[in-house]
């Protein structure tokens, strides 16, 4: 992946899902030493409020859609919701008008956890709101590895796509 190849492959997206593996389990041992610190209440309520509504009014509308269709609002929802940069913004609000605690580590938890332990990254609207395997991801992975493969000692060759998304 690369800013002008905006997709991963399977081993970039295993690689990027560690990276945040990394940050669950730091603010998990934050967690689990603090325990007695956090205020758990807010904490229940900060790691809860994401999906309450990012992503439960989406996926219940999916799964109510028969077309499987539904209003980009609910991506833009989830995609704010699940913004590092906007639970930032939460985090700071609370610090500068609550003051600083440990509750605050819910916040962390969900968003790594979300990334690291499923999978879960921001929403694209060009793909159905809950994960579905797009018919030409597999085609385009096998022939950019084919690509790859086929001779090491010369650079890989793009790989021409119809105007409809196929591969020539």
């Amino acid at each position: 992946m690369d800013q002008k190849n905006p997709f991963e492959t399977p081993v970039t997206f295993r690689l990027h899902r560690a990276e945040y593996l990394v940050g669950f389990v730091v603010s998990s041992a934050l967690m689990v030493a603090h325990w007695d610190e956090i205020r758990w209440l807010p904490a229940i309520g900060l790691f809860f409020y994401i999906d309450v509504i990012g992503y439960f009014p989406g996926a219940i509308a999916f799964h109510r859609s028969k077309t499987k269709q539904i209003s980009k609002a609910y991506y833009v929802l989830y995609n704010i919701m699940h913004s590092l940069v906007t639970q930032a913004a939460v985090v700071g609000l609370w610090i500068w008008l609550i003051g600083p605690e440990w509750a605050l580590l819910a916040i962390p938890f969900h968003l790594f956890g979300d990334r690291g332990l499923f999978g879960n990254f921001l929403k694209p609207f060009g793909l159905p709101f809950e994960p579905v395997a797009h018919p030409m991801y597999r085609p385009l992975i096998e022939a950019i590895q084919g690509s790859r493969r086929a001779s090491p000692e010369q650079p890989a060759q793009p790989v021409a796509v119809a105007p409809s998304g196929t591969p020539r």
